[in-house]
């Protein structure tokens, strides 16, 4: 398991060539996207990470490059692997052709705005307690934990507000037997009035953080615009609000944090619907944003993995909303106003979240016990005598029917 150590870096006047670091990056990144340009007009092919390296190596001997080599070799080589993910991902979607998201090729950066190197082999050492060497010179910052498992990479990361962080990428051995197992199962339905809705009739809010700081965030906003641009106001206006922004984000981050490790310590099997986030964001705007259904779905997928607990999507087109999770009757004039309707067929009164998170489960359930058999199926091939099989078969299906 692959897990990311983040800690932030003491405040020292040494940070100055962290940043005089970034802007040789993001001046080497802007050359090789100038490279690939010129090179794909001339001769009508994509100019690859390998041939853009041996470039720069060459440019770093002459007198007019020579500043290159201040950031290390293992740096350019991430960047050049930034650009070729980049462009990989633009080829893909082009081949896609998503109406919904589209993904844009990389583009020129201003060489103050590129806020992190990355050293994978070379051009760090760990010393010890809590320093860090990064070239010749060494960097204190604050441990709040033991870092366990290999390196495999380092990444230097300025953020918005100008602090410094480095983070610690490792490679774990996870040891999901020694977390304990509760054997309950849960349905989970995502909404814009309720963050979660579980299949039990407990709803978790989300505080909103966007909007609860809205005024914060507004007259941050109108300091900024009454200060001269380039002026030292302004830049210091730019900073508070960038501060506000920040807080926020943590404020939002460490929600979901607490949410994912409840849930993970609660149940061990959690079944979620797929979202199309892109759409949503369409209809309902910065509220999307402000949940982070995103963010949180990732953080609870590391949160799993971590404890040894099953995460199971269910397709995005599961009519879970309009389906009568007592009889199956599919209630097509159902909006999304409709926050609550009675089943013509049963006379069962729906809550719609409620009702959605219903569904899921057992939709769900359903997919996780047919995905059982097929993996017994290849294991145990149809006509071997065996009670083992029998037997999973037997653990699988009151581990699916746990429901609390």
């Amino acid at each position: 398991m692959i897990k990311t150590y983040k800690f932030e870096l003491y405040h020292s006047k040494k940070n100055k060539f962290l940043n005089e670091q970034t802007k040789i990056a993001g001046n080497i990144y802007n050359h090789c996207i100038a490279m690939k340009y010129r090179y794909y007009k001339m001769y009508d092919v994509s100019l690859n990470k390998f041939k853009l390296q041996k470039h720069i190596t060459k440019l770093k001997k002459l007198n007019k490059y020579s500043f290159w080599n201040k950031v290390g070799s293992q740096a350019i080589q991430d960047i050049t692997d930034r650009i070729e993910k980049g462009y990989q991902a633009f080829f893909n979607n082009c081949k896609k052709k998503t109406k919904t998201r589209k993904v844009s090729p990389p583009s020129f950066k201003k060489a103050r705005s590129y806020s992190s190197f990355t050293l994978k082999q070379a051009g760090y050492k760990i010393l010890p307690v809590n320093q860090i060497k990064i070239g010749k010179r060494i960097y204190k910052y604050h441990k709040s934990r033991e870092i366990e498992g290999e390196i495999k990479c380092v990444t230097v990361k300025k953020d918005k507000v100008g602090d410094w962080y480095v983070l610690f990428v490792c490679e774990v051995k996870n040891n999901p037997e020694l977390t304990s197992m509760t054997g309950k199962t849960a349905g989970f339905d995502f909404g814009c009035t309720t963050f979660l809705a579980k299949h039990d009739g407990e709803k978790i809010q989300s505080p909103l953080f966007f909007k609860r700081n809205k005024k914060n965030i507004g007259k941050a906003n109108k300091l900024l615009s009454k200060k001269v641009k380039g002026s030292n106001n302004h830049g210091k206006a730019k900073l508070h609000l960038a501060r506000v922004h920040k807080k926020v984000s943590n404020q939002r981050r460490n929600f979901h944090f607490k949410l994912a490790k409840e849930l993970c310590e609660t149940y061990d099997i959690m079944l979620f619907e797929t979202l199309d986030i892109q759409s949503m964001k369409k209809k309902h705007g910065k509220k999307i944003n402000d949940l982070g259904f995103s963010d949180f779905m990732r953080i609870l997928e590391n949160k799993s993995l971590e404890y040894g607990k099953t995460i199971h999507r269910i397709d995005r087109w599961f009519a879970s909303s309009k389906l009568c999770n007592h009889c199956g009757y599919k209630n097509i004039e159902l909006t999304e106003r409709m926050r609550a309707w009675t089943c013509p067929r049963c006379n069962v009164k729906h809550d719609r979240d409620e009702n959605a998170a219903k569904n899921i489960m057992n939709k769900g359930i359903e997919e996780i016990e047919m995905l059982e058999e097929i993996s017994l199926n290849k294991e145990f091939p149809v006509g071997t005598s065996t009670g083992r099989r029998e037997s999973v078969r037997l653990d699988v299906s009151q581990a699916a029917l746990a429901i609390t």
